[in-house]
Parts: structure tokens; sequence; C-alpha cells
């Protein structure tokens, strides 16, 4: 298959199979291409939570409960895993730094001054949407949905269904996974699995906008 029928024939989950579990050596795959996700100025302001067990899932379950948000319930409870995607809430220097030093150690510099203008440029950015732009949670969101999309193909190239979630009440999320205090906030949810026979979004056509409506070639 290539990427273009995998575009065409990649549905949203609707429901999930409890029974059927993604083998463990594809989850270990799905998390490197998480690690390895893109990220404007390789900034990576992210944190990624993924939750396996009953327990867990039930647990992030909770930031459903609200009528509006009730039908994501049962799909984060019985997809094999759900991963919970976190934007930090500071885009600190010791962080940019951190990320720098591990760009050193993964051997991307050629000497101290390369690395030193790395890390100015990095800061430049950061900065940009600190104090000019001021939008800089904005800014660590938007990277974190680069990395759901990178999930979302990264699954369905490995056979396995996906559903994004952005109805949850991030604030009950954020107290029952304790990530305030860790300098993080959830930002959207993913639940992973193998579709059941319930699933009525996989018996519909693909429908998407005319390629002439949303492509423009100059």
């Amino acid at each position: 298959m290539d990427i273009a029928q995998i575009a065409q024939t990649r549905h949203t989950c609707k429901a999930y199979d409890p029974k059927r579990k993604i083998p463990s050596e594809q989850v270990e795959q799905l998390k490197t291409l998480l690690r390895f996700a893109p990220s404007s100025v390789n900034s990576q302001p992210w944190h990624f939570i993924i939750a396996a067990s009953e327990a867990a899932k039930a647990n992030i379950a909770k930031a459903t409960e609200h009528p509006v948000f009730s039908a994501n319930g049962p799909k984060i409870r019985d997809a094999s895993h759900v991963v919970v995607f976190c934007a930090r809430t500071t885009l600190d220097d010791a962080h940019l730094v951190a990320v720098t030093d591990q760009e050193a150690r993964d051997g991307r510099f050629p000497n101290p001054d390369a690395q030193a203008a790395q890390l100015k440029s990095r800061r430049f950015y950061a900065g940009l949407h600190r104090f000019d732009l001021k939008d800089t949670q904005h800014w660590m969101e938007k990277q974190v949905y680069l990395a759901l999309g990178t999930l979302l193909f990264a699954a369905a190239a490995l056979g396995i269904d996906a559903t994004p979630i952005e109805g949850f009440d991030s604030r009950i999320l954020n107290e029952v996974l304790g990530l305030r205090e860790k300098g993080l906030t959830s930002v959207v949810l993913a639940a992973l699995g193998y579709r059941s026979a319930e699933d009525f979004n996989a018996r519909l056509p693909k429908s998407r906008l005319p390629t002439a409506t949303v492509i423009t070639e100059l």
C-alpha cells in the first residue's frame, strides 16, 4: 500500500474491540515515531503519556464524564492504548539548553561555536514567541499537533486504527494525572487499537473536498 492509499483508506475509529491489543513491538515503533516527531527549531515542547492498563484508561476517561464529551469515554476505555499529548506550560531556558546539549551528545555540531550558534538561534525564536508575539503556549501546542499527525499516519501504516480526541475536559485530566505539578498541560488524546464490528465509520466512504478546492499549484 502506498502513502496515498493509506490516506484514502484511513478512517477515524468510532468503536474499538476491547479484546484486541497492539503487539508490543508495534507499540515500541510508535514510541520511536513520537520521540522523533518534528517540531519548530527542534524545540520538543512536549511529553507523551501512554496508557495501556484498564485502570489507566479508566482514569483518563474521567475527563469525558460530562455529557458533552461522554461519547468519547468508550473509545478511551476500549482502545488498546491511549496517548495523552501534553505541552509544556513554560519554554524556559533550561529546556532549550537541555535540547541543545542532547544535540551535542548526538554529534550534531562540528565544534563548540556551532553549538553556541544553534542555542542562540533557538533562544531567538523562543523569545520571539514569548515577548513579541506573546503566543508561546499556542506555539507549543502547534508542535504537539505535529506529533499527533505523525502518530496517526504511522498507526495507519502499521494497520492500527486511531481516533484523535479533543472532546475531553483538560482541567480534569490535568488534575487526574497531576500534570500541572509537572509543568505540563493536556492538549489532545489519541486512542489506538483495532476497530470493532460496531464501527459504522469504517463502512462509510471517505469524503474530502475536491483536490482543486484545497490545492493550488503555482
